[in-house]
């Protein structure tokens, strides 16, 4: 009944830009609130990239600070990630989420398939 699916991810070269889109779609009686990506490296863990509430709050890993930019369409449910000065550590499985809500309780996040961002020469 909830589905987020993202777009954007690819092949870039160093010092080059993506944007991350990310949709998110459920059932009437659901409430999007925070939304977000998270990214994972080969080998590492999974980790927060940026998240944006849904009153346009907005909180960055220390790594992507002055780089990337979230924002969001709340009409559309829909998230974005621009991405600039990207660098090779930036190589990632990004994965969108979605927290929802119903009017009287939380319902489970949501969560995207992920898309690939490699940043390579």
């Amino acid at each position: 009944q909830v589905r987020v699916v993202e777009s954007g991810g690819g092949l870039v070269q160093p010092g080059g830009s993506l944007r991350l889109s990310c949709a998110a779609s459920a059932a009437s009686g659901s409430i999007f609130g925070a939304m977000g990506w998270y990214r994972q490296a080969a080998g590492k863990q999974r980790e927060l990239v940026a998240e944006i509430g849904s009153g346009g709050s907005t909180n960055y890993a220390d790594s992507v600070k002055g780089r990337f930019t979230i924002s969001r369409d709340n009409a559309k449910n829909t998230v974005y990630l621009q991405m600039n000065s990207l660098k090779p550590e930036d190589t990632a499985v990004y994965y969108c989420y979605a927290d929802r809500r119903s009017a009287v309780s939380s319902l489970p996040t949501a969560w995207g398939q992920g898309t690939q961002v490699t940043v390579s020469s």
